[in-house]
């Protein structure tokens, strides 16, 4: 059993298909990198997977329950960090843990002890009185990831958790990621940085133009070259941005 499958989804905007029968696989205990343009379709992909947005064609399943057809059951075993989060602002962020917690049903004292643990570990313990609407952008992608692992969920699936965190932030970030994987637990991740999909993935998928252009290995689908190598010629990329512009030279 896969601990996600997406399968021939598709989605349209007006005249615009920004997802394409899109069909992947990602193994149970993978981390697994998704890589793309901007304008790709990842994020609707990912918002599609997980029951944010309805598909116009084809189906997503988290450990094999269909996340449309037995949503309740599908969304308890995922954590998700979307893109543009949007939280309560005028509430802190231990109150918007200990809401959200109680909204899944977890006991009272399970949401306290928990909470308490995610605020020190990520680093938010010390702004405990503060609401939201002062969190900078870091902050609120390290409150939304506390919200994704709150009801320890089997698998997570996170749209650029690294961006806009500070590097001290963004060890602890991935020290708790690599110990959810050794757990047990999946994780699916979009990013633009080739660099960190390298250090923290061990499968990977290219998505263009709506579609999956290659999938595997991170080792496969470098091909014996660097990743962005790959990415840039699995893309159709060019990079003529680096010609021209002669009046920029001293």
């Amino acid at each position: 059993m896969e601990a996600l499958e997406l399968i021939g989804l598709g989605k349209t905007f007006g005249e615009e298909k920004a997802v394409d029968d899109l069909s992947l696989s990602v193994p149970q205990g993978s981390f697994f990198g998704m890589l793309g343009p901007n304008g790709a379709g990842k994020t609707t992909s990912l918002s599609m997977a997980v029951g944010l947005l309805r598909p116009d064609s084809g189906t997503a399943k988290i450990f094999g329950v269909d996340v449309w057809d037995e949503p309740v059951q599908a969304k308890a075993l995922v954590g998700v960090l979307p893109d543009g989060l949007g939280m309560p602002e005028r509430l802190t962020g231990r109150e918007v843990l200990t809401y959200l917690g109680l909204l899944r049903g977890l006991p009272a004292a399970e949401v306290d002890a928990r909470t308490t643990e995610l605020l020190e570990v990520l680093e938010l313990g010390h702004e405990d009185d503060k609401q939201v609407i002062g969190y900078s952008t870091g902050m609120r992608k390290k409150l939304g990831l506390a919200v994704a692992l709150l009801h320890a969920p089997r698998l997570l699936v996170l749209d650029e958790p690294f961006e806009a965190v500070d590097p001290v932030s963004a060890a602890t970030i991935r020290t708790i990621l690599n110990r959810f994987i050794a757990g047990g637990g999946s994780v699916v991740m979009s990013s633009h940085v080739m660099a960190l999909v390298e250090q923290l993935c061990d499968r990977v998928a290219v998505v263009s133009g709506g579609k999956v252009v290659a999938a595997g290995t991170v080792s496969e689908v470098q091909a014996g070259g660097s990743l962005e190598d790959a990415f840039v010629s699995l893309v159709g990329a060019s990079t003529r941005g680096a010609e021209g512009l002669a009046w920029l030279s001293a």
